[in-house]
């Protein structure tokens, strides 16, 4: 166990000190840097048990975040009660600015404001770093009220050909790379809210029966990379389709199922819907398949366009 104790820092630096805990004060601080295209350059001393490492702000909240993630089951089950609201946002792609207008618009998370990210924080937008960091530390800060799935895009595969290597090697260095990798591998497959609603970044099945045990079960820290094939990669990468059954995957990858297929999920397993991310929706949403899935895509200068998603109210 680390445990951060004392602060090496440069003479220039005019930021939020970290302290003994995170803390909302240095998360507006942090937001800030970022806008004015500045990097959390402060160093710390971390001390271990018999050796003693200097670490940026960026390892820490990594480090912290990886050991908070690892005590997570596979598949969340969260409850809303009446005083709370949830809100659902699909992928963010390293739009940050897009991240930030969602919070304004909406509220930032809170005790009785939560929020879950189903995926695909990174890649494709220029700011994935900055974007993977702030959901971190409200994480850190509001650790029952912040949640995130894991997406196709939280993988080292994507990573290498979508730029948030790149991107993560150019702003800081190789190591970060290598402990965002980790933090990605630790995060939820699958969030069950109110016992009511499956939110998971892709969508179905290959084949009919499968249960929320069975992705209750799912060993995610197994295999750090998802492979091809079996119930992982199809949480990751699947989509809907308009016409009933299965058919083949416009990406290549996965498959796509139809609302027959949708509607058993959800009767076999107790559900209303499925909710779901990993495609485009010009209007930041899309109900399908008769009402039983929601798709959420919450980046809309992902194709650089000026609309904001409309937060749809999925909870009764």
């Amino acid at each position: 166990m680390y445990r951060w104790l004392t602060a090496d820092v440069e003479e220039d630096y005019d930021g939020i000190r970290w302290g003994q805990g995170i803390s909302r004060e240095f998360i507006d601080d942090m937001i800030q840097r970022f806008k004015d295209s500045k990097r959390i350059p402060k160093k710390y001393v971390c001390f271990r048990i018999v050796d003693v490492l200097t670490s940026t702000q960026v390892y820490r909240i990594l480090y912290d975040i990886k050991q908070l993630l690892m005590l997570e089951p596979t598949m969340l089950e969260l409850s809303v009660l009446d005083n709370e609201t949830l809100t659902i946002c699909g992928d963010t792609h390293g739009q940050f600015y897009d991240v930030l207008e969602i919070f304004q618009r909406n509220g930032y998370p809170s005790p009785t404001h939560h929020y879950l990210f189903n995926g695909d924080f990174v890649d494709r937008g220029s700011w994935s770093t900055e974007v993977a960091l702030l959901l971190y530390a409200f994480k850190l800060l509001y650790p029952k009220c912040v949640h995130m799935n894991r997406g196709n895009h939280e993988t080292d595969d994507m990573n290498k050909v979508y730029g948030f290597e790149g991107e993560c090697k150019s702003k800081y260095n190789e190591k970060v790379f290598k402990m965002f990798s980790e933090t990605f591998s630790a995060l939820p497959l699958a969030t069950l809210v109110s016992q009511k609603y499956l939110v998971l970044h892709g969508g179905l099945f290959s084949k009919d029966g499968v249960t929320l045990n069975d992705i209750r079960s799912i060993d995610r820290h197994a295999r750090r990379q998802p492979s091809g094939e079996g119930l992982v990669n199809e949480m990751l990468w699947t989509d809907p389709q308009p016409n009933p059954g299965r058919g083949p995957s416009k990406r290549g990858v996965g498959l796509q199922f139809g609302p027959d297929v949708t509607k058993r999920f959800c009767e076999e397993n107790g559900l209303a819907a499925v909710i779901r991310s990993h495609e485009v929706r010009m209007d930041g949403y899309e109900v399908e398949h008769e009402g039983k899935l929601v798709t959420v895509f919450s980046a809309p200068n992902y194709w650089y366009t000026n609309p904001l998603p409309r937060m749809h109210e999925i909870f009764d």
